[in-house]
């Protein structure tokens, strides 16, 4: 049977499953039962959720979870997480907690600058070409009011237009670079609109316009696109203390509060230095960053991009994040973009993106960015904490005990039993499942 098909996207969801089923799965019967046990009951509910992407089948689950006694800017939040991982939501709330007596988490939002980009080719002089951009700018600020008005009367709106010359790096390259303000809005579809709107003004001026000779009316647009690189768009987060606060975990440890203290500022600094520690220090903030955004019906994917390059900006992938002890203080920080909004897009379609906003107080988009921020910090915070006392895997793998337990298809009875047999001991696969195989033979 051939596995290509035409006009997969014009079949009905059922004769989707019918064909996947006949020709992929092990057995179709028990694969279009299974993907059809995942979908909404409610019908109505099903339509909003199919009608987020293409060629919807079923839905996928991940976890809605919550991590509590987030004190962020003097508010405390209950804040929600969509991640399949347990000892990240787990790690979030401890770090939280830890904070909340010792001041919380502050953030301040940078700005909310964000970008979108016109590439296009031209012939001419570059000087010529910027001599030209004078009459060009007007114009096109002009030929968008239609698109931006809605955008203007809420405060947002067209804040910047750039010419970028990169003609010395390849030939008759240039770029208009443009700044908007969305306010609440993530802004994507009104970014690129505006975009494509320029690219035909852009075109039509060059046709037009009665300073430039023959040559110079040969402009080439490229694409136009908004960029999910926001550096401009970015949130400032910090927890800071007394080093003496420290006291009872490193006591814990069999530490001084001061050698703990200094060891976490070592950790976060190698992770500046090395790219190979940086790649999975990050990996750790976005643990916390993503799950939020996704909660909220954000663009993770968006987001993480723009962080990731942010991390190499002066050319070296390093830690976002920084720490600092002086004068007895510790401080921990992070500057990171996080273009995030709270109006428009799945934050108004999606059921439980609505009711994300809801339990975090209806935020503005700033506030958003705020603790999704403070999320990523205390995650990071809740790692380096881990690697420099007790190590990573040993919280992981506690965590992970029930998912081990599921793979082994472990009764009700024998979960119980093993929860608390490993409540001291070492958990790896084969620990765990030489206790349940131990149970099964007493029985």
């Amino acid at each position: 049977m051939t596995k290509s098909i035409n006009g997969f996207s014009k079949l009905s969801k059922a004769e989707k499953l019918e064909w996947l089923g006949e020709t992929y799965a092990d057995n179709a019967a028990d694969f279009v039962q299974e993907m059809k046990s995942w979908q909404y009951a409610d019908n109505s509910m099903q339509r909003v959720i199919d009608g987020f992407t293409e060629n919807a089948v079923a839905n996928f689950a991940l976890p809605y979870s919550i991590a509590p006694n987030f004190l962020i800017n003097g508010q405390v939040y209950a804040v929600p997480m969509v991640i399949e991982e347990s000892s990240v939501v787990a790690a979030a709330s401890s770090a939280a907690k830890f904070w909340l007596d010792r001041g919380g988490f502050h953030a301040e939002v940078i700005d909310t600058v964000k970008l979108g980009q016109v590439h296009f080719r031209w012939p001419g002089n570059p000087e010529r070409l910027r001599e030209i951009f004078q009459n060009l700018k007007p114009v096109l600020i002009e030929s968008a009011e239609d698109l931006v008005a809605n955008m203007k009367s809420r405060g947002g709106g067209i804040t910047g237009i750039e010419l970028i010359d990169f003609a010395d790096v390849e030939p008759g390259y240039y770029q208009l670079r443009v700044s908007f303000q969305t306010c609440d809005s993530m802004g994507a579809n009104f970014i690129n609109s505006v975009l494509e709107r320029f690219d035909q003004t852009l075109e039509a001026f060059f046709t037009d316009f009665e300073g430039i000779n023959d040559e110079e009316r040969d402009v080439e647009v490229i694409m136009s696109i908004l960029s999910n690189y926001t550096p401009e768009c970015a949130v400032r987060v910090w927890a800071e203390c007394p080093i003496s606060s420290f006291r009872e975990l490193a006591i814990k440890q069999g530490m001084e509060a001061e050698m703990l203290a200094e060891r976490f500022a070592m950790a976060v600094r190698i992770a500046q230095i090395d790219t190979y520690r940086a790649t999975t220090h990050n990996k750790g903030i976005y643990n916390g960053i993503d799950a939020v955004v996704l909660a909220t019906g954000n663009d993770f994917r968006a987001i993480e991009a723009g962080g990731h390059t942010f991390a190499s900006r002066d050319g070296q992938y390093r830690s976002l994040s920084s720490c600092h002890i002086s004068d007895g203080n510790f401080t921990f920080e992070m500057t990171v973009p996080l273009a995030m909004g709270t109006v428009g897009g799945l934050t108004a379609l999606h059921p439980l993106a609505k009711r994300s906003l809801e339990l975090l107080g209806h935020p503005s988009a700033r506030e958003l960015m705020c603790i999704a921020a403070s999320v990523g910090l205390a995650q990071n915070f809740a790692a380096v904490r881990s690697l420099i006392t007790t190590g990573i895997q040993k919280g992981h793998m506690k965590m992970h005990l029930t998912n081990i337990l599921n793979h082994l298809e472990a009764t009700e009875e024998e979960m119980t039993s093993a929860l608390s047999h490993f409540e001291h001991q070492t958990v790896s696969f084969s620990a765990v499942r030489g206790y349940l195989e131990g149970l099964r033979e007493t029985h």
